[in-house]
């Protein structure tokens, strides 16, 4: 049952909550790794606004990666010659 505070969103309508493309969208419910989960009711495809919100804390970064410590972190563990 659909809430007023977690509705089924269309992709377009999610899209319009989410910031992306509905064609992106549309990528991300066949992404093999880490597909968008959603209800297919014939033609239909519709999202759950909650479940969305949980699905796109995968995608949550917090500053840039130190490319050159994770390098060096590496490193530090390989044999030397």
């Amino acid at each position: 049952m659909s809430t007023p505070l977690d509705p089924f969103l269309s992709l377009r309508a999610l899209a319009g909550y989410s910031g992306l493309s509905v064609r992106k969208l549309r990528d991300y419910l066949d992404d093999p790794a880490h597909p968008l989960p959603c209800y297919r009711c014939g033609g239909k495809i519709v999202v759950r606004r909650s479940e969305f919100d949980v699905w796109m804390t995968a995608y949550r970064r917090v500053g840039r990666a130190n490319v050159d410590e994770i390098v060096n972190g590496v490193l530090r563990f390989l044999p030397r010659r």
